[in-house]
């Protein structure tokens, strides 16, 4: 196992404070935010002065009941192939239903969502994490996420659903101690026994990240210092294994570098601390060997029945239906609150323009939209679809701002809009003059 040390998410926003960190080893990055042909510059030098920097992909949903995509996989591989990385990781959660399998629309979360620890959707993980691992080009870790829901007759531990994961196909884990903080107050489910139970000698890395409490619910914000509760897991964790790799991830409202290194600081001492104070930790290995693993091939039925199950969860968390039967009503609430307040957030970010001309109503107005409509494309093609409903329905009120965002919309749907409704409303906008 490649000893990594002491590592943050590397992020444009802090791309320069990184750079000037002392004792930063290792870098992670979102894989899908980065180009092949064109990496940024600050991430071209990180590598030249040998920092090494792994891509974290977040967008193949290794736990839906799809198998994984071959376009998405090949995207990850070229990102590992351009960034030079040891290793390469992704989530357990699903984050796409529908489609031909359920014969319903296609959904898209723009989150990872938690699959149901059945024996199904093992079946189905497992055999997924197989067929990644077959196409890309170095070793794969998988991520334990963070929810705020549990689904209904679940029969392993999160604890047994990993041991099983990767005495099954071999996989290296990546254990994220804040997602079992978040588990522990959102769904009642104890830390110490899930480290207990997983194998800690398939640790590949560690991720440490902040959050917040609200109302009972823990929100991991990746927006917040990192909490002692957080960092009591990381010790626990230590305490059992070595871990090859601990890093800190901060998605947004970053702090001064100083607090950075600070954060950093704290994380390194606890590991140490751990070192000196534990004699009988468990040295890592490299894992698996998938080529000794037990070979599992999902049921076609498996898959249809988690792919039903699935569908039905995110079309009453994106489209406003039902929430199935023996789900919390009041999470599945808050979750749903929580995906259309990350697209409002995320469509903010890929489409700045938006928010600069609607100004203080731009919030409202998506979650106004994202309450029907639900993400069919990316966060981009969401960005199209908002902007095309507000002008499709004489919005905004202002019409000054009705034409810039109507000239934005035209510039970007572009010469050859997708699908007839694109091509009707670019047709009614383009007759309207005084709109």
């Amino acid at each position: 196992m490649r000893r990594l040390g002491t590592g943050i998410g590397w992020r444009p926003e802090i791309a320069d404070a990184v750079a000037a960190m002392p004792g930063v080893d290792w870098v992670e990055v979102v894989a899908e935010n980065v180009c092949p042909g064109h990496l940024p510059e600050q991430l071209v030098r990180l590598r030249e002065r040998g920092v090494t920097v792994i891509p974290h992909g977040v967008s193949l949903g290794l736990g839906g009941a799809e198998r994984p995509d071959a376009g998405r996989l090949a995207a990850l591989a070229e990102r590992v192939e351009a960034l030079g990385a040891p290793l390469v990781t992704e989530h357990i959660a699903f984050v796409r239903a529908g489609g031909p399998l359920t014969a319903s629309p296609s959904l898209e979360a723009g989150h990872l969502l938690p699959v149901p620890r059945t024996r199904d959707a093992l079946d189905v993980l497992c055999e997924n994490v197989r067929i990644a691992q077959d196409a890309l080009p170095v070793p794969l870790a998988v991520e334990n996420i963070a929810a705020l829901f549990s689904w209904p007759g679940e029969e392993l531990t999160e604890g047994q659903f990993l041991y099983e994961l990767a005495e099954r196909t071999g996989v290296r884990l990546l254990v994220d101690v804040a997602n079992l903080h978040t588990n522990h107050v959102n769904r009642g489910e104890d830390p110490a026994r899930a480290l207990a139970e997983l194998p800690v000698e398939a640790v590949a890395y560690v991720h440490v990240a902040g959050g917040y409490e609200r109302d009972g619910v823990w929100h991991d914000s990746h927006a917040h210092p990192v909490p002692e509760a957080v960092l009591d897991i990381l010790t626990d964790l230590a305490a059992r294994v070595a871990p090859p790799g601990v890093l800190l991830e901060r998605d947004d409202n970053f702090p001064e570098p100083a607090e950075l290194e600070r954060e950093l600081d704290r994380i390194r001492a606890t590991v140490a601390d751990a070192d000196r104070t534990s004699r009988h930790r468990t040295a890592p290995t490299a894992g698996g060997d998938p080529r000794r693993s037990v070979a599992v091939l999902a049921r076609p039925e498996a898959r249809q029945r988690l792919g039903v199950a699935q569908a039905a969860v995110l079309s009453a968390l994106v489209a406003g239906t039902p929430a199935p039967e023996g789900f919390d009503r009041a999470r599945m609430g808050v979750q749903a609150r929580a995906l259309a307040a990350k697209r409002a957030s995320v469509v903010a970010k890929v489409a700045p323009e938006l928010p600069e001309i609607l100004g203080e109503g731009y919030r409202e107005a998506f979650l106004g939209y994202a309450r029907s409509r639900p993400m069919r494309g990316g966060y981009r093609q969401d960005a199209l679809d908002f902007a095309g409903q507000l002008l499709k329905t004489g919005h905004p009120a202002d019409a000054r701002a009705r034409r810039r965002l109507r000239a934005w919309w035209l510039d970007r749907v572009g010469p050859a809009p997708r699908g007839g409704a694109a091509r009707l409303l670019r047709r009614t906008l383009g007759a309207l003059p005084g709109r």
